[in-house]
């Protein structure tokens, strides 16, 4: 890897010694500039989770990925950054149907740093700016929201939260749980697969782009495209637009909102997701 390369393709320029400072800094601009995205399985190919084919997709071909791409890569920058890093696995919460996802579902990381465990993930499309802090379950606060990492039996539950319509109620929506077991890689191949190819993944039943604004979060999901914008009164919820597109204007939006240009024709897809079989 060429770190001053990669630190370049997500804006981060100076020294970057392996502090908190620096872990927040790389954090946040990697969120604002590598887009969450999974159009390689909607131009015909497959995700591969090889290091250096990650490094060449997002640093070199200014690509973005899903979970395993985007923390993957991330993952090992921080590591030749000289942070100590700790690959974890995460189960994410269906918004429909309240479901766990099954383990390996998603690609997390902890950064040990001065004695204190910090939480990061760059790939989950809509969670936490910055590193939230493991020692602690009450409210963070951040830019574009307010998380906490609650403790219940062996799992740690990350959570938002949310607007309600009841002042001075509040109410906090789980995204996903993990443990703190440390993981390798290639635990992860088997679930990649899977959200390849089943009707019961996000990733098979719709092509999506994601990236994360200062003042929200524009998405391109089928053809449609999503504008979410924060509210500049505290407590209220933020708005969104939806936008229908032809396969022209998103070829466009890629080019110009994302620095995407696929090589491939992209077949947009937005379809129903399949409920698992099994629950976890």
């Amino acid at each position: 890897m060429d770190v001053e390369k990669y630190l370049a393709r997500i804006g981060c320029s100076g020294p970057c010694p392996p502090t908190l400072e620096t872990l927040r800094y790389v954090h946040l601009n990697h969120l604002m500039t590598v887009p969450f995205e999974n159009l390689t399985i909607h131009i015909g190919e497959r995700v591969r989770l090889e290091l250096p084919l990650l490094y060449e997709k997002i640093v070199v071909m200014r690509r973005g990925g899903f979970c395993y791409e985007n923390n993957g890569l991330f993952s090992w920058l921080l590591s030749q950054m000289g942070f100590d890093v700790t690959v974890l696995s995460a189960q994410v919460r269906n918004q429909f149907t309240g479901a766990y996802g099954p383990p390996f579902d998603h690609f997390i990381m902890m950064v040990k740093l001065d004695g204190h465990r910090w939480l990061c993930d760059v790939g989950f499309g809509s969670g936490f700016q910055l590193p939230l802090s493991l020692e602690t379950d009450s409210p963070q606060v951040q830019s574009h929201g307010v998380y906490r990492l609650r403790s219940q039996g062996n799992f740690i539950f990350m959570e938002m939260k949310s607007v309600t319509e009841v002042v001075g109620e509040e109410c906090w929506t789980e995204l996903y749980k993990f443990t703190l077991e440390p993981r390798e890689r290639d635990d992860f191949r088997t679930m990649c697969g899977y959200h390849q190819s089943s009707a019961s993944s996000i990733f098979f039943c719709k092509s999506l782009c994601s990236l994360l604004l200062p003042t929200g979060r524009i998405t391109i999901m089928g053809h449609r495209l999503i504008i979410t914008s924060l509210s500049s009164v505290e407590g209220q919820q933020a708005t969104k637009t939806t936008t229908e597109l032809s396969d022209g204007e998103i070829t466009e939006l890629l080019r110009e909102k994302f620095g995407i240009v696929l090589h491939s024709p992209l077949t947009p897809k937005d379809v129903e997701i399949v409920p698992p079989p099994v629950t976890y």
